[in-house]
């Protein structure tokens, strides 16, 4: 088993470049906009109004490709959506390059975008959202990657800490209280160790220990046992796991149970999706672990319209392009020429979108209704659905 980590990492790491490579370092902060500022474009809610799509198209990687084309079909899916809004979109090719993707933003604004949706890479996203501060322009990124949000830059994609929030609030009313947080040392591990860590303490629960591993065979071999010691010593309920379904995940799964430790003894928690990964689901050592997921009937109802349209299911991050669509078309459809400032961008209530209730915050990060679900029986069971506005609860 513990023979094929190599190849796992490296699927990981090709995984999570052509995902969003959104922990990345930003070389700027995209607001040399004050942030508290409403910026944004006056628009004339009785003309078209003309949205840019950056698209990683254009770098020769043909899993880009397919990506830019999914946002650019969800994009025109949601735009047949709407209801007395027209949208005037336009597309344009970031590649993975940050320089491109500024140039490409700096050119959306001269041909007359009021605001730019996309691009999805975290540097290509901070770059862009740099180049347009000072005219004015609001970008709403496909990234999830907190450092690049604020300013003119709001970000789409799930974080991390939307995530472990919904999930210790969850498990707080079960009684759960008392963490282990398991990372692997790698900047998505750190950062989702981070964002656990935060979501404990700010919902009165208690971090008894916090443990990472490193991404080798031996390294999660020789860390079970370590792992084990500190989350019984520290009396803790639950063990919270930042790994990916699609690398670490399995292994260190596999190692603790192998080593002695189950969800039946302290509850597993995951980050992640680990529904994405039918071999997690029909893992033993998988079984009680407890994760968030979209609401899924929505998701599923436009996966059904996008495969119906355009002959095959979407991307997964196909649905943040629609999401941005939605959220611009229920602005613009109120008749109001301040539609696409950042105040409109983060009223209260929110937007639907494709796996359920969202909305953006004025810090540039977003808040998403989520699920609970449990995976008993090598399936995904729901335990809580997800909240279908706010101010309800589980959020």
């Amino acid at each position: 088993m513990f023979a094929c980590f190599a190849d796992a990492r490296k699927a990981a790491a090709r995984l999570f470049i052509f995902l969003t490579l959104v922990f990345v370092s930003a070389c700027a902060v995209p607001g040399q906009v004050g942030v508290n500022q409403n910026t944004g474009q006056q628009i004339d809610p009785s003309a078209p109004v003309q949205v840019a799509l950056l698209v990683p198209g254009g770098s020769g990687q043909g899993s880009d490709s397919f990506l830019a084309s999914n946002l650019e079909n969800a994009a025109r899916l949601a735009i047949a959506d709407l209801a007395g809004v027209t949208i005037d979109l336009r597309v344009y090719n970031t590649g993975s390059d940050p320089l491109q993707a500024a140039r490409v933003a700096s050119a959306a604004v001269d041909d007359g975008a009021k605001i730019i949706l996309g691009p999805l890479f975290g540097e290509a996203a901070n770059a862009a959202g740099v180049s347009v501060a000072n005219r004015n322009v609001n970008v709403l990124a496909f990234s999830n990657n907190p450092t690049i949000a604020g300013g003119n830059v709001f970000i789409l994609g799930s974080t991390f800490s939307n995530t472990a929030n919904r999930l210790v609030q969850y498990a707080g009313l079960q009684g759960i209280n008392r963490y282990t947080v398991v990372h692997g040392n790698s900047i998505p591990g750190q950062l989702g160790r981070d964002a656990i860590a935060n979501a404990v303490r700010a919902n009165g629960g208690q971090v008894t220990a916090i443990e990472g591993y490193p991404l080798s065979q031996q390294g999660v071999t020789d860390s079970a046992s370590r792992i084990i010691a500190a989350t019984r010593n520290g009396g803790s309920d639950a063990v919270f796991f930042t790994g990916d379904p699609s690398a670490d995940l399995p292994f260190i799964l596999d190692g603790l149970s192998a080593a002695g430790l189950t969800s039946n003894e302290a509850r597993y928690m995951g980050l992640t999706r680990w529904d994405a990964n039918a071999d997690v689901l029909a893992s033993s050592a998988a079984q009680g672990g407890i994760i968030a997921l979209p609401d899924q009937s929505l998701n599923a109802a436009f996966e059904n319209r996008y495969a119906s349209v355009y002959g095959d299911r979407p991307h997964p991050l196909a649905g943040l392009a629609y999401d941005g669509i939605a959220a611009i078309g229920a602005l613009v459809a109120q008749g109001n020429a301040n539609a696409l400032t950042k105040q409109a961008l983060t009223t209260p209530q929110g937007f639907q979108g494709t796996g359920g209730i969202f909305r953006l915050l004025p810090n540039g990060l977003n808040q998403r209704g989520l699920a609970i679900a449990e995976i008993r029986n090598n399936q995904v069971i729901t335990l809580e659905p997800a909240p279908r506005s706010f101010g309800g609860s589980g959020l």
